[in-house]
């Protein structure tokens, strides 16, 4: 299964960039995740002052950042491939946290093609298919 790691920390959101231990000690534990064949992405992201939502309620409207509550907001993701919900959490009770600020990482199932049932038909699912080779292609 793979799941969406979202990494939230206010010190992020504040622009505070991460000490040098921290970069080492994560950087040490992505290592570890690609070695187990379990990290498939992960990023940090600028604070949301740096960015925008678009919403969809009727007409279309852009609000720019910083949005609230900061603690709240993703600073960073990762993907990770593994067997259960049960090893992701495993792995996330190892994530570094050497300066001990506060944080939180939140795991969410990613959706499989198979969990969408009848739904998803013959043809959506070729053409599913046919955009995650290209995309993987691409990448």
């Amino acid at each position: 299964m793979r799941v969406m790691v979202l990494v939230k920390g206010p010190e992020s959101e504040a622009g505070q960039m991460p000490s040098e231990r921290l970069l080492t000690e994560m950087t040490a534990f992505n290592e570890e995740l690609v070695r187990a064949g379990v990290m498939k992405a992960g990023e940090g992201l600028h604070p949301s002052s740096e960015g925008v939502r678009v919403s969809s309620t009727g007409e279309r409207a852009v609000t720019r950042g910083p949005f609230e509550p900061a603690g709240e907001l993703v600073a960073g993701f990762w993907i990770w491939e593994v067997a259960s919900l049960d090893e992701a959490i495993e792995w996330a009770q190892k994530i570094p946290n050497p300066d001990g600020n506060e944080g939180e990482v939140e795991l969410r199932p990613i959706f499989e093609t198979e969990d969408f049932g009848d739904e998803l038909t013959p043809e959506l699912r070729e053409r599913d298919a046919r955009l995650r080779e290209q995309t993987e292609a691409d990448a």
